[in-house]
C-alpha cells in the first residue's frame, strides 16, 4: 500500500518555491498556509505582498508544479491572496490575487461566446441537456467546448464515456477530445465516486483556472455547466467570466420553476443576458399505447418565460432513450444526430445561436436601487 501523502511532503515540496526578490523561500517566509489534502488533490494558500501581484502567476505555476512532481498528487490548487490595509488602488486584505488573471481583473474569456447552462436545483437534467446542447452547436459547424464546472458533482466523464487524465506542460492544460467536443471536468482528475471537500474559495480557483489555464483551442462557443442554485460559486463565476448569455433548464414542476426563477433573477442582477428557458422531462409518450403523460406538469415554462419577457427556447420529453444514452457515455445527439429525440436539441441549439449576437449587443439594463 502506497504511503499517504502528508502536508509536511507538501510542505517540503514548496521549500523549493521562492518568491522574486526574497532570499527565503514560501514556507521560510510564513508564506503558506491552509493546506488541504484528499484523495491525491492538494490545495494551499500563498500569501503575497501585493507588490508582488506582478509575479502572481509564476508563484502559483511554480509552486504547483513542485507539489505536482510528488508521488501521489493528482491535482494541485494554489490560491494567492495578498494583506494590507486597503487604500486607494491596493488590493483589499484577504482579496485573492490574480492566479494568473490580469491586474484589471478583465473577465476571463477562452471563446468567442461563454454561455451558461443552468439551473435553479439539481436533478432537473442540466448536464444532459448541456451535453447535448454542446452536440447540437457543434454539428452547426461551431467550434465547441464544454467545461463542467459543478465541482461537487461532476458528470462530464459519464456523460462522454471517458474519464482519463488530461495531458499537461506544466502551463497549460490540454482538453480531452470527445465527439468533437473540446471537454474539461475536475471529474477527470478524481475518482467517480470521491467527494471534493472543498470550501468556496478553493472552488473558485479551480473553477478559474479551468477557464485560463486549459488550452482552449481556437473556440467559437464554450458551454459551461453551471452548479445547480445560486450560492457564491455562481456568482462568482457569472461574474469572472464573459458571459455572452444564460440558458435556463427547469421541469414543469411548481417547485422547479420557484428554483429557476431564482437563477434567472441572478443572472440579470450581474447583467447576463437570459438567452431563454428550456422546459425539460415536459412530458412522456408511452411506448405502448402512445398517449401522453405530464407527469411533472407542463407549460410551466412556457409560461414563465412569457411571464418575465425571456424566450421559451423548447421543450425536451421524458424519454427512455436521452437517459440511457446519457449513462452509456454516448448523448443521444453523439449516437443519432438525425433521430427524432436529437432534434429536440438541434431546435434549441438553432434559437440560441439565432439570438446570440443580438442578446451580446442589448443585453438587459437593470438598475439596482
Amino acid at each position: 500500500m502506497a504511503n499517504e501523502l502528508t502536508e509536511q511532503q507538501v510542505s517540503t515540496a514548496l521549500t523549493t518555491v521562492t518568491t522574486p526578490g526574497r532570499d527565503r523561500d514560501l514556507v521560510a517566509g510564513g508564506q503558506v498556509s491552509g493546506i488541504v489534502i484528499k484523495d491525491g488533490h492538494v490545495g494551499f494558500t500563498i500569501e503575497i505582498d501585493p507588490s508582488e501581484k506582478d509575479h502572481a502567476d509564476q508563484i502559483r505555476n511554480a509552486s504547483e508544479s513542485a507539489v505536482r512532481a510528488l508521488d501521489g498528487v493528482l491535482s494541485a490548487t494554489a490560491m494567492l491572496t495578498a494583506h494590507q490595509a486597503a487604500g486607494a488602488g491596493d488590493t483589499p486584505p484577504g482579496k485573492p490575487i490574480g492566479s494568473g488573471q490580469p491586474a484589471s481583473n478583465e473577465p476571463l474569456k477562452p471563446a468567442r461566446h461563454l454561455i451558461a447552462v443552468a439551473s435553479g436545483k439539481g436533478g432537473v437534467g442540466k448536464s444532459t441537456t448541456s451535453i447535448n446542447l454542446a452536440l447540437a452547436i457543434a454539428a452547426t459547424g461551431q467550434r465547441v467546448g464544454i467545461l463542467d464546472a459543478d465541482i461537487y458533482g461532476p458528470s462530464l466523464p459519464r456523460l462522454i464515456g471517458q474519464n482519463r487524465k488530461p495531458q499537461s506542460d506544466g502551463k497549460k492544460i490540454y482538453p480531452i477530445e470527445a465527439w468533437g467536443l473540446q471537454t474539461m471536468s475536475i471529474g477527470y482528475l478524481v475518482a467517480e465516486d470521491a467527494p471534493t471537500i472543498w470550501r468556496g474559495p478553493m472552488v473558485m480557483s479551480a473553477i478559474e483556472q479551468m477557464l485560463r489555464d486549459v488550452a482552449w483551442d481556437n473556440l467559437d462557443v464554450l458551454i459551461i455547466d453551471m452548479p445547480p442554485g445560486t450560492g457564491d460559486a455562481q456568482l462568482t463565476l457569472s461574474q469572472r467570466a464573459a458571459l455572452s448569455g444564460a440558458v435556463i433548464v427547469s421541469t414543469p414542476q411548481d417547485l422547479a420553476l420557484i428554483d429557476a426563477r431564482k437563477g434567472l433573477n441572478m443572472f440579470r442582477k450581474v447583467n447576463v443576458p437570459v438567452l431563454g428557458i428550456i422546459e425539460n422531462m415536459s412530458h412522456f409518450i408511452c411506448t405502448d399505447c402512445g398517449s401522453r403523460h405530464d407527469i411533472f406538469g407542463h407549460g410551466g415554462a412556457a409560461a414563465e418565460a412569457a411571464r418575465i419577457g425571456a424566450p421559451f427556447l423548447g421543450e425536451v420529453p421524458l424519454e427512455m432513450a436521452i437517459r440511457a444514452t446519457s449513462d452509456e457515455g454516448t448523448p443521444v445527439v453523439a449516437k443519432d444526430p438525425g433521430g427524432p429525440h436529437a432534434a429536440h436539441y438541434t431546435t434549441i441549439a438553432g434559437a440560441v445561436m439565432a439570438q446570440l449576437d443580438d442578446a451580446v449587443k442589448a443585453g438587459p439594463k437593470i438598475v439596482i436601487e
